[in-house]
């Protein structure tokens, strides 16, 4: 098989030609304003300890700012990428500072009087300790005052502990602010219980198993970055916002947050900074469309509460905001421009939300609906509503999942055979020459949608076909090249990647130490409990009690009927009790093999029969974090 990438065919190179005459190419506002306030370029890679490289901002230097789109780029990706490609620390505003794009999230920093107040963290310590040294070096030496997380992603609070030590936290002298009542719930709970999962997709979605060029990697729409094997780092919050008009002033900078609930994140507020006149909206107003429904997979967001949120926050501060710096890419400046950037945002996630469900209403299906609603005109050629992180088509299909459910409401959809049995049916009933025959001619014709739609079913029957592998990795291809969606190019790509060469090693996971310790213990518990192979379990009676001596917490936990629960407080029938500090326990409850070394070396004591451990360790299952995905 040929394991290069192709060239973009005819039909795609016309594509993506023909897509300029769809935007406003003219409007170079943004070109300026991604580029105002330098102070100073980024220093050069971020590096693990280990010396790899983690960001090499050289990586994207093909990306020319004059450079046009190559025919293996979607024009309107290709100008988002020149707009981002470019970090370096930024004044925003006399006393507000960014670094940008050397992760795939900013690190923001407010200057206080005797302290520095930094907004969200950047995804991994080391990008988070590099923009601190800008910070440091051009800005101010004065010490962290507090952290805030604007959200509960990993993008957003992953680089905390290169910002701050997590002594100075936990002594009270450096706060961490953050939206809601169950923070740590859904920070940790959200990208671990479902993290193997989530990281294989997100590795997909972002294009960590492509290399960076015109023909792989462009970027990541709403940041530069798709970093390699990064930190990930984890503080609880030690102050949570919960009402909208809460108030806190750190360093003699005062601070007011709207909380806004099941939009972009599970938890998420808005921050406005009266003596700054500087308002951001997080995630919910962006450079860019955002996903109702992540493509990596995580809880469907409500559209409604983007819109209802964005307005409020009009209502509250639109006529005093002169700055709106955002997480993700630059600012926006003047109040004129804010407020129609809010309003754009606001009208298209309202739009997206009531013409979803009028469609269903009418009896579309969710794909159906998303093949023909289009945003007014108006909302569409606004770049900031754009593709690069959500895409018009899945947020169509996202409302439904909301609103509706999974079913789409058709019977054939409701109990279909699994694909690999469905595809041995298709091919013995369709033939699989006919079927490359067929996958050849779409290829052929540039129906690149139904190539990839009737070699899939070859694939499935008969996982080691090479010719329906690779016709089918040349249809995703073409696809990911015209794709104004990065998710979708990486996808799209990736799966001709691995159709061509087989399955890849993951570049991360979710599941990072800090995250696993920083979990409460209720989600410890859900964590292990995923682990739990039913069938090998279902015949198990199990108790073992958790003593957490540095928690003064003892839990209680079960296996019964193949399943695995958990309760505060000691059971009186327990077979076993296991105690020791948080970390320990974790060790244990992860790898119970292990508890006998753990106990030898004191950092845990057994009290009773210690062959239960064993019988847990018996019903654990394993996660394979390269699983396949293009075949079955």
């Amino acid at each position: 098989m040929c394991n290069s990438p192709k060239n973009p065919s005819a039909a795609t190179a016309a594509a993506n030609r023909a897509a300029v005459d769809r935007y406003d190419m003219a409007d170079r506002r943004d070109f300026a304003d991604s580029r105002r306030g330098l102070i100073a370029e980024l220093p050069g890679n971020v590096t693990g300890a280990d010396g790899h490289a983690i960001f090499d901002p050289h990586d994207f230097d093909y990306i020319g700012d004059d450079t046009p789109a190559p025919d293996s780029v979607e024009p309107s990706l290709w100008r988002q990428s020149q707009l981002i490609r470019h970090g370096g620390l930024f004044e925003v505003t006399k006393g507000l500072y960014q670094v940008r794009n050397n992760d795939i999230a900013n690190l923001t920093v407010v200057e206080g009087d005797d302290g520095l107040i930094v907004v969200d963290c950047m995804a991994g310590v080391e990008s988070a300790r590099q923009g601190m040294a800008l910070i440091r070096e051009h800005v101010s030496d004065k010490p962290v005052a507090a952290v805030i997380y604007t959200h509960t992603h990993i993008d957003h609070y992953g680089g905390v502990k290169g910002v701050v030590d997590a002594e100075d936290v936990a002594s009270g002298k450096v706060p961490i602010i953050a939206p809601g009542h169950q923070f740590d719930k859904y920070a940790i709970g959200e990208n671990v219980v479902a993290g193997n999962a989530m990281a294989r997709r997100a590795a997909y979605a972002f294009g960590g198993l492509l290399e960076s060029g015109p023909r792989g990697f462009v970027t990541c729409g709403i940041g530069i970055a798709s970093t390699s094997g990064p930190e990930v780092s984890y503080i609880s919050p030690t102050d949570l916002i919960t009402e909208t008009g809460t108030r806190r002033e750190v360093a003699g900078v005062e601070f007011e947050f709207l909380y806004a609930p099941d939009t972009e994140a599970p938890e998420e507020m808005h921050i406005w900074i009266p003596q700054l006149a500087a308002l951001t909206c997080a995630e919910n107003a962006n450079h860019s469309l955002h996903n109702i429904q992540t493509l990596r997979g995580a809880r469907t967001r409500d559209a409604r509460n983007f819109a209802r949120y964005l307005d409020e926050t009009l209502e509250r501060w639109g006529d005093a905001a002169e700055v709106h710096y955002g997480p993700h890419t630059w600012p926006v400046w003047g109040n004129e421009n804010i407020t129609a950037f809010i309003e754009s945002q606001r009208d298209t996630y309202k739009y997206i939300h009531d013409q979803a469900l009028r469609l269903a209403n009418k009896g579309y299906t969710p794909l159906e609906a998303a093949e023909v609603v289009e945003l007014p005109e108006e909302l569409a050629r606004n770049w900031a509503n754009r593709g690069y992180h959500g895409t018009l088509h899945h947020d169509v299909r996202a409302v439904y999942t909301k609103e509706l459910g999974m079913w789409d409401g058709d019977p054939v959809s409701l109990h279909p055979h699994p694909p690999a049995e469905s595809a041995k049916r298709f091919v013995e009933f369709a033939g699989a020459d006919s079927i490359l025959a067929e996958g050849r001619r779409a290829i052929e014709d540039a129906d690149y949608r139904w190539a990839v739609e009737i070699l899939h079913k070859l694939v499935f029957a008969q996982p080691d076909n090479t010719a329906a592998r690779e016709l089918q990795a040349d249809a995703y291809e073409q696809m990911g090249y015209q794709a104004e969606g990065p998710q979708w190019r990486g996808i799209f790509l990736s799966a001709a990647l691995e159709l061509r060469e087989g399955i890849k090693p993951m570049p991360f996971t979710t599941a990072s130490q800090d995250t696993i310790l920083g979990m409460p213990i209720d989600i410890l518990f859900d964590f292990v409990a995923v682990h739990i192979d039913g069938p090998k379990a279902a015949d198990v009676d199990l108790r073992i009690d958790f003593e957490f001596v540095d928690r003064a917490e003892t839990w209680t936990t079960w296996i019964r009927r193949g399943t695995l629960g958990a309760r505060r407080g000691a059971s009186r029938d327990t077979q076993l009790t296991v105690s020791g500090p948080k970390a320990a326990l974790t060790g244990v409850l992860l790898q119970p093999g292990d508890a006998t070394k753990l106990a030898e070396s004191g950092a845990v004591t057994l009290a009773g029969d210690a062959q239960a451990l064993a019988t847990l360790a018996s019903v654990l299952d394993e996660f394979d974090p390269s699983f396949p995905i293009v075949t079955p």
